[in-house]
C-alpha cells in the first residue's frame, strides 16, 4: 500500500526523528544487544494514552487503525518490521530487558500487543513472535483495554 499525502503529513513527526541517522543508530543499537539512546517513541509507539511524558504523548497512535496505517507507511513501515526482527534475533540469547531496559521493555511489549492487534494475520505474526519469545505470549492488557 502506498503512502497518501495525508498519511505522509499525519506521520511526518515520525519521520523528522527517525532522519539523521537516528533510525540506523537504533536498528544498531538493538543488533548489538544494547539500547544507549532515546528512540523509543517513535521506533515501537504505543496506544495514546499509556505514557505521561510529552515524547510519549507527542509519539502515542490514537487508533489500531492509525497503528494500521503505520505499519503500512512506504518508509516507517519497513523500518518497524526491521527494527522489530532484529529484536528477534536476540530471543533465547537476550531477555528484551537487557536489551532496553525495564522501563522500554514495558513500552515494547505495549507496541507489540498493538500491532499484532492492528495488522492482518500476515503482518502480525513478527509481533506476535516477539510477544511469544520475550514475554512468555502475554500482551499488555492496558493497551487490550484500549483498543
Amino acid at each position: 500500500m502506498s503512502t497518501t499525502t495525508i498519511e505522509r503529513g499525519r506521520f511526518s513527526h515520525f519521520l523528522s526523528a527517525q532522519d539523521d541517522g537516528t533510525f540506523e543508530r537504533a536498528l544498531g543499537e538493538i543488533r548489538r544487544g544494547t539500547k544507549t539512546t532515546h528512540w523509543m517513541w517513535f521506533i515501537f509507539p504505543q496506544i495514546a494514552g499509556l505514557g505521561s511524558s510529552a515524547n510519549a504523548r507527542k509519539f502515542a497512535l490514537a487508533s489500531a487503525a492509525e497503528a494500521a496505517q503505520f505499519a503500512a507507511h512506504d518508509e516507517l513501515g519497513p523500518r518497524l518490521f526491521e527494527a522489530t526482527e532484529a529484536l528477534l534475533d536476540w530471543a533465547g540469547t537476550l531477555s528484551a530487558e537487557d536489551i532496553l531496559g525495564p522501563v522500554d521493555t514495558i513500552k515494547l511489549r505495549s507496541s507489540m500487543t498493538l500491532f499484532e492487534a492492528a495488522c492482518s494475520a500476515e503482518d502480525a505474526q513478527v509481533f506476535a513472535d516477539v510477544l511469544d519469545r520475550f514475554f512468555d505470549g502475554e500482551r499488555d492488557p492496558l493497551t487490550l483495554a484500549k483498543l
